[in-house]
């Protein structure tokens, strides 16, 4: 199933691909670093007691943690798949996009999410431009990404 179904209406399915693009930054970049930290936390199965009693309530609590961690290590895994064809969908788009246009989407839509006269005020400002063109930039700017990511609307 390809990555762009999830986003089926096109023009706000851009505007939530464009919001997700810094949680697949972050997913690509801390999974690793998320793997090791499981990995390390089913170091092993604790020795039996001499005396032949259970040192825990439930005498499977080790194998249980260590199922539990590969599980989560299952999860992570696909988490980051998911990631990885998320940027191939959408990274040749945006990096199709002139600078410009990059900036006023991620004004609106970006990480701050300032959506709204703050946005478009920052835009006019950066580009020495009145507010209602910041607003056409905006939307011609997503129109051009949407037409790249999912074709003619």
């Amino acid at each position: 199933m390809s990555i762009m179904w999830k986003y089926l209406d096109k023009r706000s399915a851009t505007i939530a691909a464009i919001k997700d693009y810094d949680a697949m930054q972050f997913i690509l970049s801390s999974t690793d670093d998320e793997i090791k930290r499981t990995y390390d936390k089913m170091v092993g199965i604790g020795s039996p007691g001499w005396d032949g009693t259970p040192k825990a309530y439930n005498p499977q609590a080790a194998e249980d943690r260590i199922i539990k961690n590969i599980d989560e290590i299952d999860i992570l895994k696909e988490r980051y798949r998911q990631a990885v064809e998320y940027m191939d969908w959408f990274k040749p788009a945006w990096e199709e996009l002139s600078e410009e246009e990059r900036y006023c989407l991620e004004a609106f839509y970006g990480d701050s999410n300032n959506y709204g006269s703050n946005a478009a005020y920052y835009i006019a400002e950066y580009l020495n431009i009145e507010q209602p063109t910041a607003y056409k930039r905006k939307n011609r700017a997503l129109d051009r990404l949407t037409v790249l990511l999912f074709g003619k609307s």
